[in-house]
């Protein structure tokens, strides 16, 4: 599992280690691992022609030191400094002992341009807002040239606690982070900026119960999948509820059932309007119109994918004693009070306009700070939420680490894949899963379906539910 932590437990990490070490031995630590990295993307070190973006601060002072070792592998280096009078020092003199060389940022253009490979060391994890208009400057001249681009710790420009870009930014091809992941590496907007992230050991030992994320690995998915026993029955392996579709929408119902039918649950019990058509797909699914409070034995709900105006059956599907997925129309058909007054676990699956509308604000505003919108969300409704897009969040409602899940594939932006993971999700709900388990191995699974689905070409909805096995088989192998 790759945890990620806040400025502030960095820090503490940081103070409680360095205390133990000589002084500045944890910066050549980070310059070391720097340094191995853009060597290792140069390919080639000797004769290339890197050049440093030098802010103040240690940020500065670790490609300082970096570019001086790549200096001393025949280098062409080149430091812009943009707080001449804040420079670290040691690096410096370090970088010119090297054979480097300094210049000014009114007169950068012409090395960035020719560059091989640029380092961004002008703001460190502790920077906010976006970049300074001398910053600026020089970013755009890099997004014109051929360099790669390293970004030391954190893109400048990109909140590391956050994952919000509020003004310009500089985009990497590579950021080289220490000691640990920051938030604002692994949650778009800011994601996006980082490009790959190799995370360099340099002995920080943060505690666990502080992080701020979690991104679950092959093995963590896989502990929590359910596995049936010997003595199981469909029954003892869960009964999953769908009540979704309607006369406009049995499309939904059908794609629903099917995440369902694939999730772990030992059966599927639909209730609505698309009965038949969710039969003349899926014949083992029990079908049922009688409404969820007579449908039978089940462990879980999912309301709402589908459902046009049908707030009676949402009403009906929260009153149920049992975990409750909503979903789609079930998400503005649900009234407040009656999610926040459930003591069975509730899971909300909006995608970014759903939590809008939720918490009264634009979409916009979701989508440059999901984090913030995520954990809102949670805290208002007092139910798990998971916030769909390019990088999907999970957060619980007692404070824990919001779990964010990167498997997806743009190609899952298609009509009714939002259905089949809510189907998907409930399955694992009715199998025993916690409301973040379910919905973070839901992720998982339907992110990796999804790439399986699409394997670089445009898919459908249906598509996806029928790589959901092939997901499992991967992560369980």
């Amino acid at each position: 599992m790759r945890t990620a932590y806040s400025v502030e437990t960095v820090r503490a990490a940081e103070r409680a280690l360095m205390a133990r070490l000589p002084e500045g031995a944890l910066m050549q630590r980070a310059a070391a691992g720097l340094a191995a990295a853009c060597a290792e993307l140069l390919g080639r070190v000797y004769g290339s022609r890197v050049v440093l973006l030098v802010g103040s601060g240690d940020n500065g002072g670790d490609a300082l030191y970096a570019g001086a070792r790549l200096a001393r592998r025949g280098a062409g280096v080149t430091a812009v400094l943009l707080a001449p009078e804040r420079t670290h020092g040691a690096g410096l003199g370090a970088l010119r002992r090297a054979g480097g060389t300094v210049t000014a940022a009114d007169a950068a253009e012409g090395p960035l341009l020719r560059a091989d490979l640029v380092v961004d060391g002008i703001v460190g994890i502790g920077g906010k807002g976006g970049l300074r208009p001398d910053a600026e400057r020089l970013a755009g001249v890099v997004a014109r040239s051929a360099a790669a681009v390293v970004a030391v710790d954190l893109p400048s420009g990109v909140d590391a606690d956050s994952g919000e870009v509020r003004g310009a930014a500089l985009r990497a091809d590579l950021t080289v982070t220490f000691g640990a992941y920051k938030p604002g590496l692994l949650v778009d907007p800011a994601r996006e900026y980082a490009g790959v992230v190799r995370l360099v050991d340099i002995g920080l030992e943060p505690p666990a119960a502080d992080a701020e994320l979690e991104a679950l690995q092959h093995a963590d998915v896989a502990r929590l999948l359910p596995v049936p026993a010997a003595e199981s029955d469909k029954y003892r392996r869960g009964v999953v509820g769908i009540a979704a579709g309607s006369a406009r929408y049995p499309g939904a119902a059908v794609l629903a059932v099917s995440g369902a039918l694939r999730g772990g649950a030992g059966a599927v019990r639909y209730v609505g309007p698309a009965g038949g058509a969710v039969l003349a797909r899926f014949p083992e699914t029990l079908v049922s119109d009688a409404g969820p409070a007579r449908a039978g034995r089940v462990q879980a709900w999912v309301a709402g994918p589908g459902a046009g105006d049908d707030a009676a059956t949402v009403a009906e599907v929260l009153e149920a004693d049992v975990p409750v997925l909503l979903d789609a129309d079930g998400l503005r058909l649900a009234e407040r009070d009656a999610v926040r007054r459930r003591t069975a676990p509730t899971l909300m699956t909006p995608h970014a306009g759903e939590a809008a509308a939720l918490l009264g604000v634009r979409r916009e505003e979701v989508e440059a700070a999901r984090l913030a919108a995520v954990r809102e969300l949670a805290a208002v409704y007092r139910a798990t939420v998971l916030l769909k897009g390019s990088t999907t969040l999970v957060a619980g409602t007692g404070g824990e680490a919001v779990r964010v899940n990167a498997t997806g594939t743009p190609w899952l932006a298609t009509a009714g894949s939002g259905d089949v993971l809510s189907g998907l999700a409930g399955s694992l709900l009715a199998a025993g899963l916690g409301a973040v388990d379910a919905g973070s191995a839901a992720a998982y699974l339907h992110g990796l379906a999804g790439r399986f689905a699409a394997e670089g070409a445009p898919m459908g909805a249906h598509d996806v539910a029928s790589r959901i096995p092939q997901a499992w088989r991967d992560v369980r192998s």
